[in-house]
């Protein structure tokens, strides 16, 4: 059964800066599309970041200039570096991995951005 374990997540003052990872396992990472989606109270849940299996990347407008997502295929790892963090930014923060038919989620990682 493929796993996604999230990390990362904290409690961090705004214009702060957090790295959530992400890592895969029982599974051919490499070839699985990657991404972030995070879910705030009452809000559903939304994409905030995707990278191909060949790296190209997109973002949600609400984090463009301030998140990167990147991957490491030889570690089977996805990375969402968030900057200049926003009290809107708090959310719980879900890894995604899709390929074909298949599409899998971690169990999340709490972000919460608060002075």
């Amino acid at each position: 059964q493929v796993q996604l374990v999230e990390s990362g997540g904290d409690l961090v003052q705004p214009g702060g800066s957090l790295r959530l990872s992400c890592v895969g396992s029982r599974m051919s990472f490499s070839i699985y599309a990657m991404a972030w989606y995070r879910q705030a109270p009452g809000k559903q849940r939304e994409l905030v970041a995707d990278i191909t299996k060949g790296g190209s990347t997109n973002y949600a407008d609400s984090v463009k200039g301030r998140f990167t997502i990147s991957r490491d295929n030889a570690k089977n790892t996805v990375y969402l570096q968030m900057n200049s963090l926003k009290p809107e930014d708090t959310a719980v923060y879900f890894c995604n991995a899709k390929a074909s038919i298949y599409n899998y989620w971690g169990q999340g990682t709490q972000v919460t951005v608060s002075s």
